[in-house]
């Protein structure tokens, strides 16, 4: 309706391209909901999120392109293909399918075997790297692209063969500061990161998710800070660093307490 004739305005006018942002700030509104814990909250961006997919769908088929049914036979297409140890060949359960002893990591490996196979299939070299979006956060896609390495035995043993890692590429960090050369300590710091990205792999960490933690910990943290110094009727650019961190230091060790 809204983009009919008699419609909207507004949404007669939005494209395929135009949407594009749309659905990251949806999608980031979920996660944020995910991490509230409130479930009142990701009820409504859920919903939120889903009519980006059917207003995406909308424009595609007004172009005569496909629709949201041919989107969801795909996807369960899909699934029933992926899932050999839970599904025969026309979609229905069959719990004899799945071996003995089958885990979750077993799961996984199958799953980039087959996808591979569809890639050849549809004429395109397969690569386990292949099918993650560019778009994905960086952090993020770095976890990805770790994990899905992990899955041929390209990875670490050990949980400490990725800490020294992580500091093997810090020193390298400390060493292209000090030569001050912007180029290195670019590329460095992104070896960091991404090395960092693989150790929240092996501890069973999403690092995105940690990093989200850690940003909405210091917002709280920082506002807190310029509460205090309001309530002192003192604007946090007139006080000393001296003076923000003593109070940074107490509003830590006051979270401590109550968390």
């Amino acid at each position: 309706m809204l983009r009919s004739p008699d419609g909207c305005p507004w949404d007669r006018e939005q494209t395929l391209e135009s949407l594009r942002p749309f659905v990251l700030e949806e999608a980031y509104e979920v996660l944020d909901a995910i991490d509230a814990s409130d479930p009142d909250l990701l009820r409504d961006e859920i919903g939120d999120f889903v009519l980006e997919a059917v207003f995406l769908t909308q424009l595609s088929a007004e172009q005569g392109r496909f629709t949201m049914a041919d989107s969801l036979a795909a996807v369960s297409r899909k699934l029933v293909r992926r899932h050999p140890h839970v599904f025969d060949s026309g979609g229905h359960v069959d719990a004899t399918r799945q071996p003995a002893g089958m885990t979750s990591a077993d799961v996984k490996r199958r799953w980039e075997e087959i996808k591979a196979g569809e890639q050849a299939a549809d004429g395109k070299e397969p690569s386990l790297l292949g099918g993650l979006p560019s778009a994905l956060p960086s952090l993020l896609r770095a976890y990805r692209m770790g994990r899905r390495a992990a899955t041929v035995g390209f990875d670490w043993t050990r949980q400490a063969e990725v800490l020294d890692k992580v500091e093997e590429e810090l020193a390298e960090l400390k060493a292209a500061v000090a030569e001050d050369d912007q180029n290195i300590i670019e590329e460095e710091l992104g070896d960091l990161l991404f090395a960092v990205a693989n150790l929240g792999r092996h501890v069973n960490v999403e690092p995105e998710g940690a990093l989200r933690r850690a940003n909405r910990k210091f917002a709280n943290r920082f506002q807190e800070l310029e509460r205090r110094f309001d309530d002192r009727g003192l604007a946090l650019r007139e006080a000393s660093l001296e003076q923000m961190e003593a109070e940074w230091q107490r509003i830590k060790a006051d979270w401590a307490e109550r968390h």
